[in-house]
């Protein structure tokens, strides 16, 4: 009886445009992963980009698909989320189908070489561009189809489907990747996001809005405002050292699996462990943590993070080469190494994101704490825009140039230290002061 009472309670508390709209959100979160996982090796390996050049790529994409969110949530208030929707997928689609394009024997010779690197340029700008619509449509649906009982369940649900797409994502794309090959990726994300087109088209309706809605103008003057409070601005600058860390799990980890363990490896299934750890793990972790103090858990989610390398450091050049039996057949030492690795940092994002918001909400000025909140994907945005280059140089510099690869580990060890003396001072400086 329970158990039907709260089915029935999904069905009746929220609006049909809160289960459309997470529903495309799923699949925009499958085709992003899915493409994401891959991205670095499709640039290096298919396109014969170098380390640098595909983490310039990569950092042009991420960093914009973060950024871009704070502009576009106010464009798609005043246009209806509907027709953010449309143009964002429509974009989206045609954006991952140019980007695959770019490597399939059929448009070979379309692009001459010299001018590949600017036409990628301007096709990642251009679908981060789409995808920027898609966050701010789906909170904004999330937040004006539920009321005050229903909101935190909400987005609960919605942080659950988030995590569902990236974890099917990278599944498919490695599917993808083994039958038909890498470049079909985004043929398949492509698809996905020319589905959600046709779905807001013919099932999407808006949800009433608030005449209260943010114009560019005030947008900018926002930005400003948050941009000159250095208190929070240091906190997400430090926070953005530990994202650093957290993209490279899609720049350095596919290139070092790939050039020292095996192209045949699964890079795709070991990077979704992350997305599984926090559908299985995300409830107990939030139990066993909640009585610890914010400034504690996010200071813990930094040292986990800087672990992680710690453990790649020491432990992955002594497995190279190495196998173990597992599942009835022998695979790469280094490969359970690195799945440990990411549920371990995986634990760590898990016991500091919530506690991150409660943060700022406690840095915000007073009467400015959504507004504050609304910044909170900067450090992501800022460290995706830094971190693919910084990543793809560090790389090439220590395993093509020096020729010791084991100090990757140890630089981005050092930058994970760093993050949580800075936080650890950080927290103690803002405490004195009250």
């Amino acid at each position: 009886m329970r158990l039907s009472e709260n089915i029935q309670k999904l069905k009746t508390n929220f609006k049909s445009s809160f289960w459309v709209a997470n529903g495309m959100e799923l699949f925009e979160r499958l085709a992003y992963y899915g493409q994401a996982t891959i991205l670095s090796i499709f640039l290096r390996d298919h396109l014969k980009f170098t380390e640098v050049e595909a983490g310039q790529l990569s950092s042009i994409f991420g960093g914009l698909i973060y950024l871009l969110p704070i502009f576009a949530g106010a464009i798609a208030d005043k246009t209806g989320f509907k027709k953010a929707f449309s143009f964002a997928f429509g974009v989206l689609a045609v954006g991952y189908f140019l980007i695959g394009a770019t490597g399939m024997k059929t448009f070979s010779g379309l692009i001459p070489e010299s001018l590949l690197f600017p036409f990628l340029t301007v096709i990642l700008i251009f679908t981060a561009l789409g995808g920027s619509f898609i966050k701010p449509s789906v909170l904004g649906t999330v937040a004006l189809s539920t009321n005050e009982e229903t909101k935190s369940l909400g987005y609960a649900i919605y942080y659950w489907l988030v995590n569902i797409g990236a974890a099917i994502g990278p599944l498919l794309a490695y599917l993808v990747r083994d039958y038909f090959g890498i470049e079909f990726v985004y043929l398949v994300s492509a698809i996905s996001c020319a589905m959600m087109f046709f779905v807001t088209q013919f099932f999407y309706k808006n949800p009433v809005q608030n005449s209260d809605s943010q114009d560019l103008k005030t947008v900018f003057s926002n930005l400003i405002k948050v941009l000159t409070n250095l208190r929070f601005m240091s906190f997400l600058l430090i926070f953005g050292l530990y994202w650093v860390l957290f993209w490279q799990f899609f720049i350095i980890i596919p290139f070092y699996i790939s050039d020292f363990i095996s192209l045949d490896t699964p890079i795709e299934l070991i990077l979704s462990t992350g997305a599984w750890t926090i559908i299985l793990f995300q409830i107990p972790v939030n139990r066993l943590t909640k009585k610890i103090s914010t400034q504690t858990a996010i200071v813990i989610g930094f040292a986990l993070a800087t672990f992680t390398w710690l453990i790649w450091y020491f432990a992955l050049p002594v497995t190279n080469g190495a196998t173990i039996n597992l599942f009835g057949g022998e695979v790469a030492a280094s490969i359970p190494l690195i799945v440990f690795g990411i549920f371990l940092f995986s634990i760590g994002e898990q016991t500091q994101a919530p506690r991150f918001y409660e943060y700022i909400a406690d840095l915000a000025p007073k009467g400015q704490e959504a507004l504050f909140q609304g910044y909170a994907f900067l450090p992501i945005a800022l460290a995706w825009g830094f971190g693919g280059t910084f990543g793809g140089w560090i790389y090439q510099l220590f395993t093509k140039e020096i020729d010791n690869p084991q100090m990757i580990f140890l630089v981005m060890s050092g930058i994970g230290l760093l993050a949580t003396v800075l936080m650890l001072i950080y927290n103690k400086l803002t405490k004195s002061k009250g």
